[in-house]
C-alpha cells in the first residue's frame, strides 16, 4: 500500500457527494493520486455496495474498489444540521465533486453557489445526465439511457443488428474520467491563478464526443462528404476469429501483413489482391478482407498464429476471457472483509505513486472523525449521533 497524502494529489481534500458508478470512479481515480476523499453516503450505503455479489451486504465485488481510498461519513442532508456539517466539511476542501441533478441540489442548499459562500477557490464539479442549461436539466439520465441517447444503439443497426446497448457501462465510466480530467485541469489553473471555479460534466456530452471522435466521419465537414460512420469500425466482420482451438484478433495493418497470412493460409490466389495494396483499398474493403483472412485462421491452434503473427510483426492478440483478467489482478487484504482482487489504477509514476491508501469504507466508517476534524465538540457529535443526522459504523457481526 501506498501512504495517504502520496501521489500526485497528496494534500487535497475532495467533498464527494456522488452515487453508483461514474461520480464514485471519478472520485476513486482522485483518491488514487493521493486526494483524501470523503465520501457522504446514506445509512444504507452507496447503491454500489450492493452492485453483484460480494463477501459482506455491504460490500459488493465492485464497491471493494470503487470505494478504495475514500473516507464515509453518514449525513443526514436533509435535515438542517447535516445540510451545515456538509457546508462546513466544503469549506475544508479544496474539491466538490456531485452527481445531483441541478434541482435537487439547490433545493438542499448545496449548489456552486452555497458553497463557493463558505470556500470561494473551490473547484466545484456538477455532473449529471444533460446540460444544467437545457429543457432536460432535471431528466433522470442513467448508463442505458445515454447510451442510447448519444448513437450507441445506432452503430448497431449500421452492422446489421437490431439497436443494442455495449454490455459495459461505457457512459458512466467514461463520463467519470471527464469527470476526473476536468478536476485535475481547474486545480492546475488555480495552482497558477487562486481562483477556484465550476465544471460541468454532462454526460450527454461527453459520450456524444466520444462516438462522434471517428464516427462523425464524413458528416463532419459541411458541406458534408460522406456518410456518418467509419467504415472499418462498422465492418460486420470486425471481431475475435475463431482458430483451430479458440478466439485470437488478429489485425493486418498493411500489404506484407496480408501477403504474410494469406502465404501461410493457402490461399496464394489472394497475393498480391488489389484490396489491400493501399491504405485506402484496405479501408473500403475491410469487410471482405477480414472475411478472408477469418477463413484461414482454423488451420492452426491460436499459439501457432501468436507465434506466427510475431515473428511476422503483425499485431495480434489472444481473446481473453473475464475470468483469466481477473485471475492476473493482485490480491489485497480487506481488514473487515478479507482478500480481495486489487485493480491498479492504470497511471504509474516515477516519483508521486498511486495506488491503494486505504481499503473501501464501511459504511459511516469515519463519520464521528471527520466531523471532528473541522472542529465540532464532542456534545455536538454526540447530539447528532443521537438525532440520526450523523450515522455511526456498524460493528462487523452486525454486517454479515
Amino acid at each position: 500500500m501506498v501512504e495517504p497524502g502520496e501521489g500526485p494529489l497528496g494534500g487535497i481534500r475532495v467533498l464527494d457527494l456522488t452515487t453508483v458508478v461514474m461520480g464514485p470512479l471519478s472520485t476513486r481515480m482522485l483518491g488514487d493520486l493521493g486526494a483524501d476523499v470523503l465520501t457522504i453516503e446514506t445509512r444504507h450505503g452507496d447503491l454500489n455496495r450492493r452492485m453483484g455479489s460480494g463477501p459482506d451486504r455491504d460490500f459488493s465485488g465492485t464497491s471493494l474498489n470503487l470505494m478504495r481510498n475514500k473516507r464515509s461519513i453518514v449525513l443526514d442532508l436533509k435535515a438542517a444540521q447535516g445540510r451545515a456539517a456538509c457546508l462546513d466539511l466544503a469549506a475544508t476542501c479544496d474539491v466538490m465533486v456531485t452527481n445531483l441533478r441541478p434541482g435537487p441540489l439547490s433545493r438542499l442548499g448545496l449548489d456552486y453557489g452555497a458553497v463557493r459562500e463558505v470556500r470561494p477557490d473551490i473547484i466545484f464539479c456538477a455532473a449529471q445526465g444533460y446540460r444544467a442549461d437545457s429543457v432536460k436539466a432535471n431528466a433522470p439520465a442513467y448508463d442505458d439511457s445515454i447510451q442510447s441517447a448519444s448513437g450507441v444503439s445506432d452503430l448497431y443497426l449500421r452492422v446489421g443488428s437490431e439497436p443494442n446497448l455495449l454490455p459495459t457501462l461505457v457512459a458512466d465510466k467514461v463520463s467519470g474520467m471527464s469527470i476526473a480530467n476536468g478536476v485535475l485541469a481547474a486545480l492546475y489553473h488555480r495552482a497558477m491563478t487562486g481562483q477556484g471555479q465550476r465544471i460541468e460534466v454532462p454526460m450527454i456530452d461527453v459520450m456524444t464526443a466520444f462516438i462522434l471522435t471517428e464516427h462523425g466521419a464524413g458528416a463532419i465537414p459541411e458541406p458534408p462528404t460522406g456518410e456518418p460512420g467509419h467504415t472499418r469500425i462498422l465492418t460486420p466482420t470486425r471481431r475475435p476469429q475463431p482458430t483451430a482451438d479458440g478466439w485470437i484478433n488478429i489485425l493486418p495493418y498493411n500489404g506484407s501483413h496480408y501477403d504474410a497470412l494469406f502465404a501461410a493460409g493457402g490461399r496464394e490466389d489472394l497475393l498480391g489482391d488489389d484490396r489491400y495494396r493501399t491504405t485506402a483499398n484496405r479501408m473500403a474493403n475491410s469487410g471482405s478482407l477480414y472475411g478472408d483472412v477469418a477463413a484461414v485462421l482454423p488451420q492452426r491452434t491460436t499459439e501457432e498464429w501468436i507465434e506466427f503473427c510475431t515473428t511476422n510483426g503483425i499485431p495480434a492478440t489472444r481473446a481473453a476471457t473475464l475470468d483469466e483478467l481477473v485471475a492476473e489482478l493482485p490480491m489485497e487484504e480487506h481488514p473487515l472483509v478479507g482478500s480481495y482482487r486489487f485493480i491498479p489504477p492504470a497511471e504509474r509514476f516515477s516519483e508521486t505513486p498511486a495506488g491503494l491508501h486505504r481499503h473501501a469504507p464501511g459504511i459511516g466508517e469515519h463519520s464521528r472523525e471527520i466531523i471532528e476534524e473541522i472542529g465540532y465538540p464532542s456534545e455536538t457529535l454526540d447530539d447528532l449521533e443521537a438525532t440520526g443526522v450523523l450515522g455511526r459504523p456498524v460493528a462487523g457481526d452486525e454486517r454479515l
